[in-house]
C-alpha cells in the first residue's frame, strides 16, 4: 500500500540513525521516527514522504522497548539537544559505536576494526561550558535557555542536566539582575538590545568559573554592581568578562573581550597539561572523557625518544603537550592566535622545552613544512567537524610519517579522510570510539594509521 502524508502505519523500530531517530521499514521503505528506541512497536503518522524514505512521528506506542525510558527532562523534545534522553545509556553507547562502524564501512569502504566504545565517566552534569541565548518570553520577562531545533526560538529551562547545576544557577541569577535593572536582551530581528548570550565555563579540576556576557556594545549598565552580586553569591567565580559582538551574525562570540572582574580567564588542567581558558579558547567540553580520549591518542602514537611529533589543529596544545615527554621535538600548528599563545604559556608552565608552536592554517603550514624538508615521525590530526582538506592530507603524505593519529568529532568525515589516506599508502589499523557527549547524537573517535611499505 503506498504511503503519503498523514498515513498511519504499523512499525517496529530496528535501529538508530546518526541524527538520533529510530529507523524502521515499511514495505521496503525506510521510515525515520524521532524519540523512539530499537524494539519499540508503534503506529506512526507520516509527516513527510521523500519517495525512497519517509519521516514520521509516534501516533501510538503499542509496546515500548526495554531500552526506552521516560525522559527526565520536561523540555528535551522542544529543545532537541538531548536526542537520546529517552534511551538507557547502554543502548545509546551501542548506537554510537554502530555510527562509527557504519561510517567506516559505508562512507570509507574500509574494514577497519572498531574497538568497543569508551563510555563517558559521567552521563549527567559533564559539560564544562554552556552558552545560553538570552531573550524575552511572551510576558516580557528575561529568559535564558536553548534554541529549539532549526529555530531561534528560546526554550527556557532552569536546570539543564548536561552542565553543573551552579552554571544553571548563575544564568538564572544574571537574568534576574537584567530584569531588575532594565538591561535589555538582544533582539536579532531588529539588531537592538544588549545581552546576546550568557557564556559560562568551569574548570573541571580547579572548580574556577568564568562568566562571559556576549553583548551588542562595549559597556554594560550596572557592571560593577553585577560583579559584586555575582561574586558574593558564587565565590568560585574567578573572572567576569564582556565579549563584544556587534555583528548581524549567528556566530556567538566576537573577537574583543573586556575584563570586568579578575584576570579574564580561568585555569584548569587536562591530562596534566595546565590550561588557561578565556571566552575564545577551544576546549573539550567533557574533561574526564577527554582525558580518556587523549590517553588513547597517546597510546596509538607509539612515540619513541628520538621522534618528532607534528600536531596539526593543535588548539591550546593539549594533545601534543600530553605527549611531549615521549618524543624529542613537538611542533604545533593552529590558526587561532589566542590558542597559539595559550599553547606557548602552557608549555612554559609545564617546563617543556622541546615544543614550538606557530599560528597558521593547517594545510598551508603542513605544505610549507614539507617543502622545507620536515620529516615528522608521527603526525596528530585533530580537525574540526568538516574534517581535513586535501591540501592538509597531501602535505602530511608528502612528509611520510610512519604513523598518523586522527582525533575526530565526526565519524563521517573521519571515514572519508581515512579512505583518502588509505588510497595513498596509510592503512587505518583501528578506530576507538569515545562518548564525550552523552544524551546527544555526537561521538568522537581516535584512528591509528600506519604507513605501508
Amino acid at each position: 500500500m503506498p504511503i503519503h502524508k498523514n498515513s498511519i502505519i504499523p512499525l517496529t523500530i530496528e535501529s538508530l540513525s546518526s541524527d538520533g531517530s529510530g529507523v524502521a521499514h515499511y514495505e521496503g521503505k525506510a521510515v525515520f521516527v524521532p524519540a523512539t528506541a530499537p524494539g519499540d512497536v508503534l503506529n506512526a503518522r507520516i509527516v513527510k514522504d521523500m519517495g525512497r524514505y519517509s519521516f514520521a512521528i509516534v501516533e501510538e506506542m503499542l509496546q515500548p522497548s526495554p531500552a526506552h525510558i521516560e525522559p527526565d527532562c520536561p523540555v528535551c523534545k522542544p529543545c532537541g539537544g538531548c536526542c537520546f534522553r529517552h534511551l538507557n545509556y547502554e543502548t545509546e553507547a551501542r548506537a554510537k559505536q554502530s555510527f562509527v562502524e557504519d561510517a567506516f564501512r559505508r562512507i570509507g569502504g574500509l574494514d577497519t576494526p572498531v574497538l568497543p566504545i569508551l563510555p563517558s565517566p559521567l552521563e549527567e552534569r559533564y559539560r564544562n561550558k554552556v552558552q545560553f541565548p538570552v531573550g524575552l518570553d511572551a510576558e516580557g520577562h528575561v529568559i535564558a535557555g536553548f534554541y529549539a531545533g532549526r529555530t531561534h526560538r528560546i526554550v527556557p529551562y532552569a536546570d539543564c542536566k548536561l552542565q553543573p547545576s551552579e552554571l544553571n544557577q548563575i544564568a538564572a541569577f544574571v537574568c534576574e539582575f537584567m530584569e531588575a535593572h532594565g538591561i535589555a536582551p538582544y533582539q536579532e530581528e531588529k539588531h537592538t538590545g544588549l545581552v546576546r548570550h550568557i557564556f559560562l565555563r568551569k574548570g573541571w579540576h580547579s572548580g574556577e568559573i568564568l562568566v562571559c556576557l556576549v553583548v551588542n556594545g562595549r559597556k554594560l549598565p550596572h557592571a560593577q554592581e553585577l560583579c559584586a552580586a555575582l561574586t558574593e553569591q558564587f565565590p568560585v567565580i574567578r573572572s567576569i568578562v564582556l565579549n563584544v559582538n556587534r555583528q548581524k551574525t549567528n556566530v556567538i562570540t566576537g573577537l574583543e573581550s573586556i575584563s570586568l572582574y579578575g584576570p579574564g580567564y580561568i585555569e584548569d588542567t587536562l591530562c596534566g597539561v595546565p590550561v588557561r581558558l578565556g571566552p575564545l579558547s577551544f576546549y573539550q567540553v567533557n574533561t574526564p572523557a577527554a582525558e580518556q580520549l587523549y590517553g588513547v591518542a597517546r597510546q596509538f602514537a607509539q612515540l619513541e625518544p628520538g621522534d618528532t611529533l607534528l600536531d596539526l589543529y593543535c588548539g591550546m596544545g593539549t594533545i601534543g603537550l600530553s605527549m611531549a615527554a615521549d618524543c624529542k621535538e613537538l611542533i604545533g600548528v593552529e590558526i587561532i592566535p589566542e590558542a597559539v599563545e595559550s599553547a606557548k604559556l602552557n608549555a612554559a608552565a609545564m617546563g617543556v622545552e622541546n615544543a614550538r608552536f606557530f599560528c597558521a592554517d593547517a594545510g598551508k603550514a603542513a605544505a610549507k613544512l614539507a617543502d622545507e624538508g620536515l620529516r615528522p615521525d608521527v603526525v596528530c590530526l585533530d580537525p574540526p567537524r568538516k574534517g581535513c582538506d586535501e591540501a592538509t592530507l597531501n602535505a602530511v603524505i608528502a612528509m611520510g610519517p610512519r604513523r598518523i593519529v586522527m582525533v575526530s568529532c565526526n565519524p563521517a568525515t573521519a571515514a572519508r579522510d581515512c579512505r583518502y589516506l588509505a588510497d595513498r599508502g596509510y592503512r587505518p589499523l583501528r578506530a576507538q570510539p569515545a562518548d564525550l557527549f552523552p544524551r546527544t547524537k555526537h561521538c568522537e573517535c581516535v584512528i591509528e594509521l600506519v604507513r605501508e611499505n
